[in-house]
């Protein structure tokens, strides 16, 4: 299952909440960020969130860290229909351009690379859609309730918190 903390913003009465969550790059977390040009790009961009909601028996305040679980075969999943999908139809598009190529007795280099580019993009925007479906299907589950986190804005210079 992989899990990500999201932080409470707002809740109903009829039991959901709605929860915000940090979308992080992968960079950053190896020792070469420094001089890595990916890591570069990557802190150009400001972080995004993505904000949802979940269906709960159980009331939290705003500001609450909830730890939230994603079972991996989803992400698997749509990494499938995303990746795989449009390699398969270049494959397919460029042995039927080769085929009709043949029949048409053309240039079987041109006919091959074109259908093999139109069946690949139409594969990538099929997969595409099927993904974002399948991830509007997938609800996270709540697997822990984090508490609150510490109020550190308020601390002076000896840790000691004024209200």
């Amino acid at each position: 299952m992989m899990e990500q903390v999201a932080k409470v913003i707002g809740s109903d009465s009829d039991g959901w909440v709605t929860v915000q969550v940090e979308m992080k790059s992968a960079c950053s977390h190896c020792s070469q960020g420094e001089s890595c040009g990916t890591s570069a790009v990557a802190k150009a961009f400001s972080s995004k969130f993505q904000v949802f909601s979940l269906a709960t028996t159980e009331s939290y305040p705003n500001g609450t860290l909830l730890r939230l679980g994603l079972p991996e075969s989803v992400v698997l999943k749509a990494a499938a229909l995303v990746y795989l999908l449009p390699l398969i139809g270049m494959f397919v598009g460029g042995t039927l351009g080769n085929i009709l190529a043949t029949a048409l007795d053309a240039n079987h280099d041109a006919i091959s690379l074109l259908l093999a580019v139109l069946v690949a993009v139409f594969a990538w925007s099929l997969g595409k859609r099927q993904a974002r479906a399948l991830e509007a299907t997938a609800q996270p589950v709540i697997l822990a309730n984090l508490g609150r986190p510490l109020a550190t804005e308020n601390a002076d210079a000896n840790g000691c918190c004024h209200p």
